[in-house]
């Protein structure tokens, strides 16, 4: 096939012979078509934005999303309340909720939007910059003004494919920190009703049991990325980081371009980008990789260690439900597989279960305080090599003389000040729930 703008073909299959006035002139027609279509929206950068929520929203309506009812509404308000007054003795953090929500699928999107921009607007340049490259010498000079709406229809393209992946997550996902990334307004804990219980169903449990595991889960990210100042932007830089370096598989590009008919703007919707990321094996690749493959299981590996300290007694399944959690989180579902495929990042962390032993092992040799102290600072925390004796992490020799300087640990430790010497009960009692109010 010869080389043709973006690789597209006229009505037929055939591509425009670039000496033939007329079938340029129809090509352009047909492209210019397209790029109306793709600039609908009205959205910049290199994703278009408006349109992924457009067709997410679409999907989810043909797919159902569940109003929130009012009793719903108050059993997860009450949920999220007694979850973070069960926390309150098993971490030096103190509570983070500020407010609690009960989402359907469309709030999910809605409220965790900003960051999805964030994170997928590196990898989306990378596919409309070799997207430009495509376009031969001679076709940029025909094309005119108009390959300055390249970036308009890769947005398109990305955005079209990112809003059906958002739709599928949102069936999946139980609450706002679901998935480890810091996602929803900071302050807010919300869950999910309709997937809390098609994901119920599915282990035959109390409905009661599992609302209250999750909002145990959901209170513990709260509390962690509410009160250690520096994680938000670690974890969020760590993936941008990976995503600069993924590189664009040239030849997926252009196949999938040759799919699209200038004259059906529809044939956008069809094109799928899943596999158009090159693998690289670059030493800056594979550093970026595990800082965010680290971080991911530290984060996950503390929410389980704490849930399950706060559970423990209280849920007479935990143990049934945290292996349910685990196996979920290690092997991620099939939204989960496309978004990956998508964007070239899984989001599910890497060696939870020796994570999770660490934190324990931490506890078990210095004690609460002295485990949350770590969250301090990043250079405190263990590293991947540390995951392999994790005793012998807990043992090293810790000054936490020193690390009182650290903001971060002064902050919890103080708000915790007044609840030394007492027993289990009365810490919960005494409170760190008093900000969290229903939304």
């Amino acid at each position: 096939m010869p080389d043709t703008p973006f690789g597209f073909a006229l009505p037929g299959g055939q591509p425009p012979d670039p000496n033939d006035p007329q079938q340029m002139q129809q090509f352009l027609a047909g492209l210019q078509q397209l790029m109306a279509a793709a600039q609908s929206g009205g959205s910049t950068g290199p994703v278009n934005w408006d349109l992924a929520r457009q067709v997410a929203t679409s999907a989810l309506n043909s797919e159902g999303d569940p109003a929130v009812t009012a009793a719903e509404r108050a059993e997860i308000g009450e949920a999220l309340r007694l979850a973070d007054l069960w926390l309150e003795p098993t971490t030096a953090l103190p509570s983070g909720v500020i407010t609690t929500a009960a989402w359907n699928r469309n709030e999910w999107i809605y409220n965790t939007m900003d960051v999805w921009r964030k994170l997928a607007d590196p990898v989306a340049a990378r596919m409309v910059a070799a997207m430009g490259d495509l376009v031969p010498p001679e076709a940029r000079a025909q094309l005119g003004p108009m390959s300055t709406m390249i970036t308009a229809l890769g947005g398109a393209l990305f955005g079209g494919q990112f809003g059906q992946a958002l739709a599928k997550l949102a069936t999946e996902v139980l609450s706002a920190g679901d998935i480890g990334l810091p996602l929803g307004p900071a302050g807010t804990a919300a869950l999910l009703p309709a997937n809390i219980r098609g994901y119920r169903e599915g282990l035959e449990l109390d409905p009661d049991e599992v609302r209250l595991f999750v909002a145990l889960r959901e209170a513990a990210h709260q509390r962690l990325f509410g009160h250690v100042p520096w994680l938000r932007g670690h974890v969020l830089t760590a993936v941008e980081a990976y995503a600069r370096g993924i590189r664009v598989d040239r030849e997926a590009i252009e196949e999938a371009m040759r799919r699209i008919d200038p004259s059906d703007p529809e044939t956008m919707r069809e094109i799928q980008l899943e596999g158009i990321f090159a693998q690289e094996d670059t030493e800056q690749q594979r550093a970026a990789l595990n800082r965010l493959e680290t971080a991911l299981a530290l984060v996950e590996g503390w929410v389980v260690h704490v849930v399950e300290a706060a559970a423990q007694g209280r849920l007479p399944n935990v143990v049934k439900l945290s292996e349910a959690f685990r196996r979920r989180r290690a092997a991620g579902g099939p939204a989960e597989s496309t978004f990956a495929a998508l964007v070239g990042l899984e989001l599910r962390p890497r060696r939870l279960r020796e994570a999770a032993a660490l934190w324990t092992a931490l506890t078990e040799h210095r004690g609460v305080s002295g485990r949350d102290a770590l969250w301090g600072h990043p250079d405190l925390l263990p590293s991947e090599e540390d995951f392999a004796d994790p005793d012998a992490f807990a043992q090293s020799q810790l000054d936490l003389g020193e690390l009182e300087g650290f903001d971060g640990f002064d902050d919890f430790n103080e708000s915790k000040g007044n609840d030394e010497g007492k027993d289990d009960n009365e810490g919960g009692e005494s409170g760190g729930t008093g900000g969290a109010q229903t939304s």
